[in-house]
């Protein structure tokens, strides 16, 4: 009896220790994450307190609270669906968003299984590396390029013209262009860094599972099939749900450099317009409003895309 108390209690004290040690090396991680913890806290939880003056008539200066606060309800909501504009944003926004993700989450993939392919390993890093500078260009610049381009004189105008017989014009006015040079400069710019993901979870595949297949008789597209779009179908839903959380989101950054008064029919989004009405015009309350539609619209959609996920491949983001 004496013996098997002394064993339970062996067992306990390195049950203990070992317990301790876990807690030891979590405290280390946390710690390591900890200034991660803080700047989300301070740049992404802290400034929502300001989305308040959604519901208020704010003018710069005013308290957020007490005297002197007008609160006007949903009333900038109402007024930002009913307004004569807010059809024509939610068009453009859907559609340039709807091309930024048939192109320019599909781009990724299909750059990453064919780079996959390459067996000339020199070839292989030239491409990958040629293939990530773009995003690293600053957007104004590319902006002014791409202006440049275009322009009546522009290289590529000449060369639609001699090629195509296209009008020698500055596309850049030309309603009907501009979601083609959006979308075109876009995944131009973004398809090599997104692809790293995708190509560093494919070099981590089994290789064991090529070989096989090859014993077998398979080609390289049937691998391609069955055993690399499998290995990187996790990554493949958990950055659809985040596209679809983010279709409202368009790149208005590169919107905005450029679209023109010409082109607003089909290139205003609502990134656009709350920077026109909010920044320039000073309707804060009015555009934290449609921001804050616009985010709560996202995060609907970011769920569903969850959810849907989850029923059909087994992953999602919770």
């Amino acid at each position: 009896m004496r013996k098997k108390r002394e064993t339970t209690k062996l067992l306990q004290n390195r049950g203990n220790s070992a317990r301790k040690a876990v807690r030891r090396e979590n405290l280390q991680l946390y710690a390591m994450m900890l200034p991660v913890f803080i700047l989300i806290a301070i740049f992404a939880y802290g400034p929502m307190f300001g989305l308040v003056i959604s519901f208020q008539d704010y003018m710069p200066g005013s308290p957020f609270w007490g005297e002197g606060v007008t609160w006007v309800g949903l009333e900038h909501f109402k007024r930002f669906i009913e307004g004569k504009y807010f059809g024509r944003l939610i068009r453009n926004t859907l559609v340039l968003s709807g091309l930024n993700l048939l192109f320019g989450f599909t781009a990724p993939i299909l750059f990453a299984l064919l780079l996959d392919q390459i067996r000339w390993l020199r070839f292989k890093k030239f491409a990958q590396t040629a293939s990530y500078m773009p995003y690293f260009i600053s957007t104004v610049v590319v902006a002014g390029m791409v202006i440049s381009f275009i322009n009546e004189d522009g290289m590529i105008t000449r060369f639609l013209h001699a090629v195509l017989d296209l009008p020698e014009q500055n596309w850049r006015n030309v309603g009907r262009a501009f979601p083609i040079i959006y979308t075109v400069v876009n995944v131009w710019k973004g398809f090599g860094f997104g692809s790293i993901l995708y190509v560093s979870t494919i070099s981590s595949i089994d290789q064991s599972q090529y070989e096989s297949a090859r014993i077998d008789g398979a080609n390289r597209w049937q691998q391609c099939i069955y055993i690399t779009l499998p290995g990187i179908r996790n990554i493949i839903a958990i950055n659809l749900i985040m596209a679809i959380g983010g279709i409202l989101g368009t790149n208005s950054d590169l919107i905005l450099l450029l679209y023109s008064p010409a082109t607003y029919d089909v290139a205003d989004v609502i990134g656009t317009y709350t920077y026109r009405l909010g920044i320039i015009g000073g309707e804060y309350s009015y555009t934290a409003a449609a921001g804050l539609f616009m985010s709560v619209i996202g995060f609907v959609l970011t769920f569903i895309a969850n959810k849907v996920s989850n029923k059909m491949t087994g992953y999602g983001l919770w």
